[in-house]
């Protein structure tokens, strides 16, 4: 799971972040990338843009947890927070 989340609110949104991040491993996701030291090396990435990547053992618990009751509660912390963009890719090995 890829979420660009271009920030305005960077207090109010960590609370999401937090409270989101608790969720992820109960359904087994871990982070690859949460935030951190970046380097545009080409292109326009606006310095108010964070990119998360998230791995999950299947795209079914992937969509488990973000349809999930407990994440409808969470996602609504980050409204008016930020403008986030969120896809789901199925990866592959070798």
């Amino acid at each position: 799971m890829v979420i660009v989340a271009e920030i305005n609110d960077g207090e109010a949104f960590m609370e999401y972040a937090k409270a989101a991040g608790a969720l992820v491993s109960e359904f087994g996701g871990t982070y690859l990338v949460r935030g951190g030291h970046t380097e545009v090396l080409e292109g326009h990435w606006p310095n108010a843009e964070k990119v998360v990547i998230s791995q999950w053992p299947s795209m079914e618990s992937a969509l488990a947890f973000w349809n999930s009751p407990q994440y409808a509660k969470i996602k609504k912390l980050r409204l008016g927070t930020a403008k986030v963009r969120v896809k789901l890719f199925e990866g592959c090995d070798g």
